[in-house]
């Protein structure tokens, strides 16, 4: 089994958290998790994440274990499709909502191995044996010219489009949600968050947190949005993260 914690905070300076997160146990013992990070004025991002989450959290309780590896891709980019309609469709429907969105980060794992999806700038990360590895391809403007080589790391992050998405669930009537599979070792963990952590702290700093030794999933997800928060906590902030049961025991580690 896999083992998984999350937490949310608004943080300093955003009056409402438009970020939500899930995690839950499928079908023989697969576990499901989800990010999502919303935008949209007039409240619209936390409805546009919150309807996002629920369709595709509802879509993942028929995962079916038995899908190929191909399959299970085609499958995933579905469900994240389908909360695409229900967003957009809802935006559509009330000119409170008009052009809300949401970035989606998804996975769904066992012990072996399993497939994430994403959609925006919320990320996943693996750590496996003391290196991270960024798994996701940010969907941004920056991120696009970077690849170019029309920008350099430093001029990325001082850009006035630097959280300008290039592509969002429920902004328009279809998505193309990026989907693959990944597998899993013993002693992995993955990350999951919205860019208010991504964005704020160094991916050293989130390497050094996330192989802390003896800590527990539950003091790691404390400890990001502290750093986070640290950071100046400018967005909200959302992690939620995934470890095997059978490493924490082999570790001598308790919750």
């Amino acid at each position: 089994m896999l083992r998984t914690a999350w937490r949310t905070h608004v943080g300093k300076v955003r009056q409402v958290n438009e970020d939500r997160a899930w995690s839950g146990t499928l079908a023989h013992g697969w576990t499901g998790v989800i990010v999502a990070d919303g935008m949209g004025g007039h409240r619209a991002g936390d409805v546009a994440s919150e309807l996002a989450v629920g369709c595709l959290a509802d879509s993942l309780q028929y995962w079916d274990p038995e899908w190929t590896q191909d399959e299970g891709i085609v499958r995933l980019q579905e469900m994240i499709r389908k909360a695409n309609k229900v967003v957009h469709e809802t935006a559509s429907l009330n000119e409170q909502y008009h052009n809300m969105g949401t970035t989606v980060v998804a996975a769904v794992l066992n012990k072996h191995g399993g497939w994430i999806g994403h959609v925006g700038d919320s990320r996943i990360y693996r750590l496996r044996g003391g290196g991270l590895e960024l798994l996701t391809d940010d969907h941004t403007v920056i991120n696009e010219l970077s690849k170019a080589g029309q920008l350099s790391p430093e001029e990325a992050a001082r850009h006035p489009l630097r959280h300008a998405v290039t592509r969002s669930v429920g902004t328009e009537r279809d998505v193309k949600p990026d989907v693959r599979a990944i597998d899993w070792k013993r002693g992995d963990r993955l990350l999951l968050c919205s860019d208010g952590l991504s964005g704020l702290v160094e991916e050293q700093m989130l390497k050094a947190t996330l192989g802390q030794p003896g800590a527990t999933l539950d003091e790691v997800a404390d400890r990001l949005v502290e750093m986070a928060l640290d950071a100046g906590g400018d967005d909200n902030v959302t992690v939620v993260l995934v470890e095997d049961d059978e490493a924490i025991a082999a570790g001598g580690e308790t919750a």
